[in-house]
């Protein structure tokens, strides 16, 4: 116990001495999630008197909320971005746009409901976020017209420092078609011809080899443990392929 109070007594010693003055603070972005469109009424001047009040000078903006920007397909609310970038930059607040494209509008989930991810557990359902397949085409359509339509808007106010592409993006446990049609690419190139990928991954065991590619199966159903460590690993770079998609 000693030792452990003698430890805390430091930590705190350094943190006091690394704590920065006044001057150095108006240096250093410090910020917060902002959303104006989840206020029942207009707020925003309020808001930011807050904001200022407690020493704010940054504010991410705009990933949570395509459905509010675009309501309807290809109808787009994005005016309000004016007035809310004017009063920050006045304010000094500096603006990180995201991409909203983590949390698809109803609309778009009833146009398109082949754009759910597809899990090992089944078909997601629409009322959560990060509910979408990222490799769908349709999805990627749709995304990429709302970032563009946004970028128009928003990319060259001097309020705006920077950009954010999508929110906690990952490949929400894509086991679709197209991300096995994918992973069925990604074998042939790696391994040329299926016996070497017998061989890699045990796939004799349980008559599971596959001798032709157009007879690889689905991996939702397999269970070996080389295999579906292998899709889980591809499943990763799934995230890389959509950044750079949109």
């Amino acid at each position: 116990m000693k030792r452990i109070l003698i430890l805390s007594s430091m930590l705190l010693s350094m943190m006091a001495v690394a704590q920065p003055s006044a001057d150095d603070m108006q240096q250093i972005l410090y910020g917060v999630a902002y959303y104006p469109e989840y206020m029942p009424e207009p707020r925003l001047e309020q808001d930011i008197a807050l904001m200022k009040a407690a020493g704010i000078n940054l504010v991410r903006v705009a990933e949570s909320t395509w459905g509010y920007q675009e309501p309807a397909d290809g109808e787009f609310n994005l005016e309000y971005w004016d007035e809310v970038l004017d009063k920050l930059h006045a304010a000094g607040i500096r603006v990180i746009v995201g991409t909203p494209t983590y949390a698809i509008p109803t609309w778009l989930a009833k146009k398109h409901p082949e754009i759910l991810v597809e899990t090992r557990s089944g078909k997601a359902l629409y009322g959560r976020r990060q509910n979408m397949d990222i490799t769908h085409p349709v999805y990627r359509y749709y995304a990429g017209r709302m970032i563009r339509k946004l970028m128009e808007k928003v990319s060259k106010h001097p309020a705006v420092i920077g950009f954010q592409i999508d929110n906690e993006t990952k490949h929400y446990d894509n086991w679709g078609a197209n991300a096995q049609a994918l992973f069925l690419q990604y074998l042939k190139d790696k391994f040329k011809n299926p016996e070497a990928m017998n061989n890699a991954y045990g796939l004799h065991y349980w008559s599971n080899s596959v001798n032709s590619w157009e007879d690889m199966p689905a991996i939702t159903g397999s269970i070996n443990g080389s295999l579906v460590s292998a899709f889980k690993q591809f499943q990763r770079s799934l995230v890389t392929l959509f950044t750079m998609a949109v």
